[in-house]
């Protein structure tokens, strides 16, 4: 009897310390998830405040483009198209601003474009003044000799900077990410690996314990029948068997976590890439999307899936000629990389952007099953629909 509650001491006393350092590893282990996804929401605002200022841009030439149009023609339509650049305009701005409001260092460098375009805006409206009340020779005297080109150049540096900036806020909150995922990894594995220490050299301990026992058992019961000899041996293989299985079946439980834990920790990495990262079957439809694709094209990945590529990816030059083979799909029939090659992505409203194209063939065994395509951009501020 004494002998039993000594095991069953050393079984509450192991299963407390497990727990504790049960609870200890989840505590961590929520900690950090807590920080990554913090993390996570910091790099998707910059990101947001990053193309928000690419679309300032973006809209301050097309409003000058539109402006320059209309002063030239005066038709309506150029009016309208104009009108609606400069609608554009401000609301990118309204939107950057709402966006670094809470950083005032940054702020303070929208509301400085902002009174820039403002500058840049009396000169416009100075210029349709002078084409309704004007000569045709005092317009063109006035744009030979507009002063707003340099309000624009300047804005476009100011701009660029800013988005700089924000690429250099970007690595380090990725590096960030990175090493917060790293440390919720070994925080996990560390606490697995001693609570598998303490379990083993608790069953040691049991298993001493009960070998003592079976001794005193022997011992006492040399006497016994050769049936019960045998009935004893019998019960301590099930014993043994039920402890490998139970063994067995935690390992399988152990590798499966670890392996879920590996795919989750790769779809953050994928996630987290700034390029274009689109997965393509065989016959070239798409089957899954990182977020920058839905980023930069509007589209969700809902209405993406199980559409051809060609529905947001174009090859530059795809269009020209009726016998230029495919190299996409040549690429995926022979098995060989693409890299380097110049590409338009399409997002939802028609408007297009230059990318660098690469896909990279994806294979079970030996033969080929799809793709995996990264857009990489090469044109930041420009209007990619010109």
């Amino acid at each position: 009897m004494a002998m039993i509650e000594n095991v069953v001491r050393w079984i509450i006393g192991f299963s407390a310390f497990v727990a504790m350092i049960l609870f200890f590893v989840v505590l961590m282990a929520l900690r950090n998830v807590s920080r990554s996804i913090e993390t996570n929401a910091w790099v998707n605002h910059t990101y947001a405040t990053r193309e928000e200022a690419i679309s300032v841009v973006s809209s301050l030439n097309a409003a000058e483009a539109g402006l320059r149009t209309f002063l030239l023609t005066g038709n309506a339509r150029d009016r309208l198209a104009y009108r609606q650049a400069f609608s554009d305009l401000a609301e990118h701005v309204d939107a950057l601003k709402a966006l670094t409001r809470q950083a005032p260092e940054q702020y303070r460098q929208v509301l400085g474009m902002e009174q820039l375009l403002g500058q840049r805006a009396e000169l416009a409206r100075e210029a349709l003044r002078i084409r309704q009340e004007g000569t045709s020779a005092d317009l063109a005297a006035f744009l030979a000799h507009d002063a707003g080109e340099e309000a624009v150049h300047k804005i476009a540096r100011q701009i660029d900077l800013f988005c700089h900036e924000q690429g250099e806020l970007l690595s380090q909150r990725d590096r960030a990410f990175f090493l917060q995922s790293q440390t919720t990894r070994w925080t996990v594995m560390i606490g697995l690996g001693l609570d598998l220490l303490l379990l083993c050299g608790g069953a040691w301990l049991i298993l001493d314990d009960l070998r003592a026992k079976q001794r005193v058992t022997d011992t006492m019961r040399q006497t016994n029948e050769q049936l019960e000899t045998r009935v004893r041996e019998r019960t301590a293989e099930l014993a043994a068997t039920n402890a490998r299985l139970s063994s067995e079946n935690l390992e399988r439980q152990w590798t499966n976590q670890a392996l879920e834990h590996q795919l989750r920790y790769n779809q953050l990495i994928v996630d987290s890439i700034s390029d274009l990262v689109l997965v393509v079957t065989k016959a070239l439809n798409i089957s899954r999307i990182n977020p920058a694709v839905t980023h930069l094209t509007g589209l969700s990945a809902a209405s993406l899936i199980n559409q051809p590529l060609s529905r947001i990816v174009r090859l530059a030059g795809s269009g020209e000629g009726g016998t230029r083979r495919d190299p996409v799909a040549q690429s995926l029939k022979e098995g060989h990389d693409l890299r380097g090659l110049a590409a338009f992505v399409e997002d939802e409203h028609g408007r297009q952007q230059a990318v660098e194209f690469a896909m990279y063939p994806l294979r079970d065994r030996d033969r080929v099953v799809g793709g995996i395509v990264t857009l990489k951009i090469i044109q930041a501020g420009t209007d990619a629909g010109a």
